[in-house]
């Protein structure tokens, strides 16, 4: 294969990844796997930023609807959770009421 081709080839593949995950959006990833060594922290992702389903308004990774959103989580170290501060407050290892 050629120099040429082969470079139209990677091009092609990486237009071709990239509208494939635009037509897929935002929040149409698959759960991710669990993390034994992790920790779930509510209340800490950015919008579109959260791990995996964790009530409504979340239905998957990347669904968070707001910052800092109570109800979505994100995987962190064993023991640090409550130790991440947010403008809204600390994580929580369990889900967080926010209006």
């Amino acid at each position: 294969m050629s120099c040429k081709t082969s470079m139209t080839s990677l091009a092609l593949a990486g237009a071709l990844t990239t509208a494939l995950a635009t037509v897929a959006g935002p929040g149409s990833a698959a759960p991710k796997p669990p993390e034994p060594t992790k920790d779930k922290c509510f209340g800490i992702a950015l919008k579109g930023d959260n791990d995996c389903a964790a009530g409504p308004g979340t239905t998957c990774a990347g669904t968070a609807t707001a910052d800092y959103q109570g109800n979505a989580w994100k995987y962190v170290t064993k023991g640090t959770c409550d130790s991440i501060q947010t403008p809204l407050g600390n994580g929580s290892l369990q889900p967080i009421k926010r209006s």
